[in-house]
């Protein structure tokens, strides 16, 4: 079921983002006079699930139609043909005279007509292929905005806030509940991405341990150690204290609120992951668990749930501040917003370019591991917005088959007043596609090693 709701969100998300992508390229392509052929979400090798195209003013509609379909009886049609294909990796928008990854070139057989792509003159088509990822980061900071507006921005204080480290972070110095004061001499704001990448990358930090201040000297390889692990750094500290039970599950009645886990099946219980952790290692249906209740110990026998879960929820101990934002306040925090988690992406690509970065690159799993496991209107539109940052980000690098490869050349031509040859971008289309299809095939292999892991 967990598996299901991830998959429908990923695809949900996904059809969004294409949507409004290709949307982009197809309102400048109509602003400038183009036709556009086609409009699809998914791809569609020899048929489709639908098909729908305004002829001669009447709407004509065609489901698990072939390709070759009666619409194309009508090929001069200034109409666009909009449907949905079966293999859902994406979408596109086919707009006359222009070499995509379709790899049609019979239209290079004929003189170039008024209206085709490679007839408008060079900055036209450079606001067609922009259009893409303009309307993709547009979109993430739309939604980022409407994320402020209608649920505000919590957060908490990384000074505040006690943390929980892993493995690797607990060799360079750092130990479970410290607070991070300063980074490098900066003095920390909010637990986010940014700030952690800092973290990663710092030289000096400074926490507090108890009650003490300690300065911890970073080694170089830290990055490294953390990307070829793949354990995490850091995470909010969460002791593991039960806030209360579910009245379904089996363990109610039997574990209180503000009882704390000292102990499960014999294992040091300290923070809800070591639950969690030890929830991983059951072997049966009932825990054995040691809780301290007020100032007594006391031992349960605690029964699972049939997806072999307590059913209870950890007391939060978290300091959460929480901003609320008023229509016209919210779009300049969702700006803001949105740049900071497009600053974060940028920064971490270099890691990508190392052996340990290219090891945790991931596919379609990766991302849809990225929704909650439940329907949250909050974390799917979240997630949502920075795909669609990611989306805007990577169509834009100066690679054949994307928009920036497009972009490159149009701007080659602009610059140089000389257009490349058709036979350079077919065969500049080709080697992209090639290049694309192969990361498509080990980001998705990558997905299916870690799960034999």
């Amino acid at each position: 079921m967990i598996v299901l709701i991830k998959a429908i969100q990923l695809i949900l998300s996904l059809s969004f983002l294409v949507i409004i992508h290709e949307f982009g390229h197809f309102c400048f392509a109509r602003l400038f006079g183009m036709r556009v052929e086609k409009f699809y979400l998914f791809f569609n090798p020899s048929f489709s699930l639908f098909r729908c195209k305004k002829i001669d003013g009447k709407w004509c509609f065609a489901f698990f139609a072939s390709n070759e379909h009666p619409f194309e009886d009508n090929p001069d049609s200034t109409n666009t043909e909009w449907g949905i294909g079966w293999l859902p990796f994406g979408g596109y928008c086919k707009i006359s005279g222009m070499i995509d990854e379709s790899l049609d070139t019979e239209h290079l057989k004929q003189e170039p007509k008024p209206w085709e792509f490679r007839s408008k003159p060079a900055w036209q088509r450079f606001f067609v292929m922009a259009g893409g990822v303009t309307v993709n980061f547009i979109g993430a900071l739309v939604i980022y905005s409407a994320i402020m507006y209608s649920w505000g921005n919590a957060y908490v204080e990384m000074s505040e806030t006690q943390l929980e480290f892993s493995d690797t972070a607990k060799q360079f110095g750092f130990c479970d509940g410290d607070r991070i004061l300063a980074i490098d001499g900066k003095k920390t704001g909010k637990f986010d991405e940014n700030n952690l990448l800092s973290l990663l990358e710092a030289k000096e930090i400074t926490v507090i341990r108890n009650v003490d201040t300690i300065s911890l000297s970073l080694q170089s390889g830290l990055v490294k150690k953390v990307l070829r692990e793949q354990q995490g750094f850091v995470s909010v500290f969460v002791p593991a204290v039960v806030d209360s039970v579910m009245p379904n599950a089996p363990a109610y009645n039997v574990l209180m609120h503000d009882d704390r886990f000292l102990q499960i099946n014999g294992n040091e219980i300290i923070t809800f992951a070591d639950v969690q952790k030890s929830l991983n290692e059951k072997t049966g249906d009932t825990l054995n668990a040691k809780v301290l209740r007020g100032a007594d110990t006391v031992n349960l026998a605690l029964p699972l749930t049939a997806e072999g879960k307590i059913g209870f929820y950890v007391k939060n101990p978290l300091n959460v501040k929480t901003e609320t934002f008023g229509f016209f306040e919210s779009i300049p925090k969702g700006i803001s917003y949105g740049i900071d988690k497009l600053t974060y992406y940028v920064r971490q690509m270099k890691f990508l370019f190392t052996k340990e970065g290219a090891e945790s690159i991931g596919g379609f799993g990766a991302i849809g591991s990225m929704f909650p496991s439940f329907w949250d209107w909050h974390s799917f539109w979240e997630t949502t917005a920075f795909l669609s940052i990611i989306l805007a980000f990577m169509n834009v690098l100066p690679i054949p088959a994307l928009d920036g490869g497009f972009i490159l050349f149009l701007l080659f031509e602009i610059i140089f007043r000389r257009k490349p040859s058709d036979k350079f971008m077919i065969n500049a289309q080709m080697v992209g596609m090639a290049l694309l299809f192969t990361l498509l095939i080990y980001a998705n292999g990558m997905d299916i090693l870690r799960l034999f892991q």
